[in-house]
């Protein structure tokens, strides 16, 4: 999409629904507004039916507050989490904003600002402990478009099912056998890798190894989007995925390849819903595999070529080079209408080329819980705890060991051990706009170095959603 487009179409289109938002307001006076509650009860309804146009107008605010306390550590190097009692803040505003042309085609837009700094300006750690945090501090903090984007879905079968308006999708009905088609910008992980109970750090857990499977280098800039495509196949039993996005230019870069051709990631995902116990509702697992191309660099070559000084991954890299990798997810509800539930996640890449996009692990697992406040009488309360571990490959590790620097990780040296995980939080609803939440996370083994740390990190959280 052309620059003009961007800086003109777009916010005129996000005006135009605001427009229409405020006048079916202003018609309908409070019966405009709906809760979640009603809606489902409801939800043929949409904000604009009386105003002739569907649409979904939403907006959230999110404040990180996190407090890193000192540690030991016998030594750090340019890309090491420095051993210090530390404060940071962090805070995002994203509008949600999309509109059905007819039935079956939607189309969405979401501008975005993301502001503050992370701890340890994101450096030091594979499991980094904010997902609000943007990788690159020359981006700036002006506002961007964090997505634009247009949805077709086309009915496959018989029956519907209601839809709640939600972020990026917009109140009424849907085909439960349906063809779903994506394009635009967006974040491939706004299609594959969901899960129930881990993947929003604005309202869950906020580790990078918990709002997706830290194995998956998945396509997108350094801001986590990207432009390309996704066709879904879905079912009440099974869905289908595939999807093309573009690679970033550099890793960890701003800038997305325009030839989605020659650079590029490739991602097929199925979703299959096995009853593991008659008390129980259908479990959800997701696997995934993925395949990027780009200019890579790679760890054994960079070795090699590397001789009495250390190693730079970037002397090695080489357009067309391939990462793969694997993916498990799997979520089980236990009650509470769905809000108390386990998952797991599993994941392994080949380990041989640089991480590229999203963070330093080549292979994980995960195991964590949620719990509903309906438990202690405050229904819309969450609770939940969560353990993970992170490892390199062999070769990975050595480029590290040598003293080799990814894009967030290297100490100078290594003393290898796995990088061990332990998040939990709860989460307050105040109203049914705004939540706060305290989280707590350890990490032994920071960076994968066992002569560093264990480390603590205390968050609070404030979010607010209309």
């Amino acid at each position: 999409m052309s620059s003009n487009i961007r800086r003109f179409v777009l916010p005129l289109l996000t005006s135009v629904i605001a427009l229409a938002h405020l006048a079916s307001v202003a018609a309908l006076g409070q019966d405009a507004i709906h809760t979640p509650a009603q809606l489902s009860e409801n939800s043929d309804f949409h904000p604009g039916q009386y105003s002739g146009l569907p649409y979904e107008f939403g907006f959230q605010a999110t404040l990180i507050d996190q407090n890193l306390f000192k540690f030991h550590s016998l030594y750090s190097g340019p890309n090491s989490l420095l051993s210090r009692n530390e404060n940071e803040k962090s805070d995002t505003y994203t509008l949600y904003a999309g509109v059905r042309l007819r039935k079956g085609v939607e189309v969405y837009v979401n501008p975005e600002m993301a502001r503050g700094n992370g701890i340890g300006e994101a450096l030091g750690l594979a499991g980094y402990t904010n997902g609000d945090v943007i990788r690159n501090p020359a981006l700036g903090m002006d506002p961007y478009m964090a997505r634009y984007m247009v949805r077709f879905i086309l009915a496959a079968g018989h029956g519907t099912e209601k839809v709640a308006e939600s972020e990026n999708q917009i109140a009424g009905t849907r085909p439960t056998h349906r063809l779903v088609f994506t394009a635009g910008k967006l974040a491939a992980t706004d299609i594959f890798d969901l899960n129930s109970y881990a993947n929003s750090t604005r309202t869950q857990f906020m580790n990078w190894s918990l709002i997706n499977n830290g194995a998956y280098d998945y396509a997108a800039d350094t801001r986590g989007y990207t432009n390309g495509a996704a066709l879904e196949w879905v079912t009440p039993k099974f869905a289908v995925r595939i999807g093309r996005f573009a690679m970033p230019l550099t890793a960890n870069g701003p800038d997305l390849a325009e030839n989605i051709s020659k650079t590029y990631g490739d991602q097929v995902e199925i979703e299959v819903h096995p009853h593991f116990s008659a008390k129980l509702d259908s479990a959800v697992v997701r696997a995934l595999a993925y395949r990027n191309v780009a200019d890579m660099g790679s760890y054994r070559l960079t070795l090699a070529m590397a001789g009495p000084q250390l190693p730079d991954i970037t002397r090695s890299r080489q357009p067309g080079r391939v990462k793969y990798g694997f993916g498990l997810n799997m979520e089980q509800a236990l009650g509470d209408g769905g809000d108390t539930g386990i998952f797991s996640r599993i994941g392994w890449n080949d380990g041989a080329t640089e991480t590229y996009a999203y963070t330093e692990v080549d292979r994980t697992f995960c195991l964590g819980a949620q719990f509903s406040g309906a438990r202690w009488k405050h229904r819309q309360d969450k609770a939940a705890i969560a353990l993970v571990q992170n490892d390199l490959s062999a070769a990975h590790r050595d480029y590290i060991a040598a003293g080799g620097l990814g894009f967030l990780l290297g100490d100078g040296r290594l003393n290898y051990a796995p990088e061990r995980i332990i998040e939990a939080y709860w989460a307050h609803q105040v109203t049914r706009t705004l939540a706060y939440t305290l989280d707590w996370q350890t990490i032994a083994n920071p960076g994968y170095n066992a002569d560093r740390g264990p480390l603590s990190v205390l968050s609070f959280r404030v979010h607010l959603e209309m």
